[in-house]
């Protein structure tokens, strides 16, 4: 196991890197500025007026309409950290988002090498950095039929991805108030709310394998904690609108929790953070497409 010591001007943060048992696998982080410790689509090809699409790898997308939401954390939200601010966010913009996590099958065929732990061509790929989940969405976008598409991935920004992550919802969980393994791939022997001890796999389990959200998208919450773009900074606690995070940083943001975090920290606003270039077994991704192309 690997002890990353980061310091990132008033704040310290540390790092626990490695794939053994619960939480000290994770890199839940704890620090005083408050980051914390039935596959049932069968879409076309799509077009930008498709709610569904597939693209010529065979990854599937759905479309995520522009809206408004509270983005954030209520203050009596239990599990809640300072960097958490509640705060009105506007996305002018529909995109079509990957209705499941990328999987090790799409990671090995766009970039031609497996490098996950928990091996399974249908369970999503991790031990990938930010910097591999950013080449993934270049080269996928360099394939012929995307090129001739014009179609762009990129990660999602962390506020689209917690948009689409609560549907609508304004709960911890797009599912309601409660978790304890059973509705998502998490440590489930520490569940959340009044929900007894439940299910902890250990490892990621098959994509799709729980239930999806009110859009469609399944594995929000839990099997693996999901690179976003954005450089990590506190919130503007303003009205935003398309926030795309500060211009600069020293670690990236990550979204979801995996199959090895605690329940609250599968919350939709829950805010995890890694550097760059860190590979880890809970480290995973899904892949935007802005409606552009």
């Amino acid at each position: 196991m690997k002890t990353w010591h980061l310091f990132l001007l008033p704040l310290i943060a540390e790092f626990i890197i490695g794939c053994g048992s619960a939480e000290n696998k994770s890199k839940e982080i704890a620090s005083s500025k408050g980051i914390s410790n039935s596959k049932r689509f069968a879409s076309s090809k799509g077009n930008a007026n498709s709610k569904e699409m597939t693209n010529s790898i065979g990854m599937k997308l759905v479309r995520i309409p522009k809206g408004k939401f509270m983005m954030g954390s209520r203050e009596r939200e239990v599990g809640r950290e300072d960097n958490e601010t509640q705060h009105e966010v506007i996305l002018t913009k529909d995109f079509y988002l990957g209705i499941y996590e990328v999987t090790q099958a799409e990671y090995e065929k766009v970039m031609g090498n497996n490098p996950s732990e928990f091996k399974g061509a249908s369970t999503p790929v991790e031990m990938v950095s930010w910097n591999d989940a950013s080449e993934f969405c270049k080269k996928l976008s360099d394939f012929p039929e995307e090129k001739k598409a014009g179609r762009v991935y990129r990660l999602p920004t962390e506020a689209q991805w917690e948009y689409a992550c609560r549907a609508g919802t304004t709960t911890p969980f797009h599912f309601g108030n409660e978790l304890n393994g059973t509705q998502a791939n998490c440590n489930g022997a520490e569940p959340y709310g009044t929900e007894a001890k439940g299910p902890y796999l250990e490892k990621t389990s098959a994509v799709g394998s729980y239930p999806p959200n009110a859009w469609g998208l399944y594995d929000m919450h839990g099997n693996v904690d999901e690179w976003c773009s954005d450089w990590y900074g506190e919130y503007l606690v303003t009205r935003n609108t398309d926030p795309q995070g500060p211009q600069k940083g020293e670690v990236r943001v990550l979204r979801g929790g995996s199959w090895n975090f605690h329940s609250k920290n599968c919350r939709a606003s829950f805010r995890n953070v890694d550097v760059l270039g860190n590979r880890n077994c809970d480290n995973g991704f899904r892949v935007l497409l802005p409606l552009d192309f």
